[in-house]
């Protein structure tokens, strides 16, 4: 993993040479990256990612898209929870109770 250091020199650098830049695409990329300038050197300095984040949405918006619309906003964040906590102890039949063994 690069040093965070090297690489808030190295794009700052890159965003330098962006801004110079003839192309109007290179001038707007230096300036995306130049607004989020302190969340790209953070991603190396923690070595995280949005990736999880993003996983969770996509089954929020799963879970939205199959109901076509919850009844309550209670409802759809009681879904939410469901889904994104992968909990185990459910029965797969909410109106049967699941039994439980005894530890042996």
């Amino acid at each position: 993993m690069r040093h965070p250091d090297h690489v808030a020199r190295e794009l700052t650098a890159w965003i330098s040479w962006a801004r110079r830049s003839r192309l109007h695409p290179f001038k707007r990329l230096g300036a995306t990256l130049r607004q989020h300038f302190d969340g790209l050197v953070e991603h190396f300095r923690s070595g995280l990612s949005n990736g999880f984040v993003e996983a969770m949405n996509g089954l929020i918006q799963a879970a939205k898209a199959r109901a076509r619309g919850y009844r309550t906003d209670r409802n759809l964040i009681t879904i939410c929870y469901l889904l994104c906590a992968k909990l185990k102890h459910l029965p797969t039949n909410p109106w049967i109770p699941s039994r439980v063994q005894a530890p042996a």
